[in-house]
């Protein structure tokens, strides 16, 4: 499906592209920037809730292909509605996002069509972001040419990008059950918690959800005999050394499973 994408994208004569440096969006981004013609920016938001292994990723991207890419950083965290974690946190996020997004297209002429890389698979999946890409006028290429993820996959090993079987990873805010309210601290936690999961286990998936100051950590099926009550008290040990508050920590009954921390019944201290 590469040269359906790269034919759509070179009929925009402008395009601005949410790189969140995921594989869907680099891989987006790449496409656009070598299509052509025209004028393709690449905005990346820097906050708490990215991980630092995704803003270097864009960072390496941008260096090698010589993106036109801009630096922004979204004011979630300047509001309450999305600190309180609500259910809908995504769509309070990506309107930030949105927003900072056409301020900028309006500061260099106002032209570029906004892109994000939601893809077909995530149309079947809670995704209240897409509420908010709807109210900015964000168009998804993907979704347009009929890409899911696995589509998405080839499209990067055709570009050549060696992130092609890169694990999702979405923003660290989505390790917070609803209602746990969002903070730069715990969101470091997190960050360090699952580094320290990745080393010691070397899983390919891993996830420490936090439900107030209780840590659940989900692996993959395969991969839970690896987690042994070691590495269950250097997790903790690791997140509490960022955030005293957090007390307790134990593998999840379940296995890692996509969005298990949005739930409809919202979390109380």
């Amino acid at each position: 499906m590469t040269p359906q994408l790269l034919r759509w994208l070179a009929a925009l004569p402008h395009r601005a592209i949410a790189c969140s440096g995921g594989i869907d969006s680099l891989t987006l981004a790449t496409a656009a920037h070598r299509a052509g013609p025209g004028t393709t920016l690449v905005v990346h938001s820097v906050t708490p809730a990215v991980p630092a292994a995704a803003t270097a990723r864009v960072l390496e991207a941008a260096a090698a292909e010589e993106w036109d890419l801009c630096i922004v950083r979204s004011r979630e965290f300047e509001d309450g509605r999305y600190l309180s974690n609500p259910l809908d946190r995504c769509f309070v996020c990506k309107s930030h996002l949105y927003d900072a997004m056409s301020d900028l297209v309006e500061a260099v002429g106002g032209t570029h069509t906004l892109l994000s890389g939601a893809n077909v698979d995530d149309l079947g999946e809670y995704r209240p972001g897409l509420r908010a890409a709807a109210e900015h006028g964000v168009r998804h290429p993907y979704v347009e040419i009929g890409a899911g993820k696995a589509d998405v996959r080839a499209m990067a090993r055709d570009l050549g990008l060696e992130h092609a079987d890169l694990p999702a990873s979405p923003c660290l805010a989505s390790r917070l059950y609803t209602g746990t309210a969002v903070t730069a601290v715990r969101l470091h936690a997190v960050e360090v918690g699952e580094a320290v999961l990745t080393a010691r286990t070397g899983a390919a998936v891993v996830r420490c959800r936090l439900r107030e100051d209780d840590v659940r950590i989900e692996v993959g099926d395969g991969d839970r005999a690896r987690i042994t009550p070691d590495v269950v008290s250097a997790v903790l040990a690791a997140m509490r050394a960022v955030d005293p508050g957090i007390r307790s920590a134990a593998l999840d009954r379940e296995p890692y499973r996509p969005g298990r921390a949005f739930t409809l019944t919202p979390v109380r201290p």
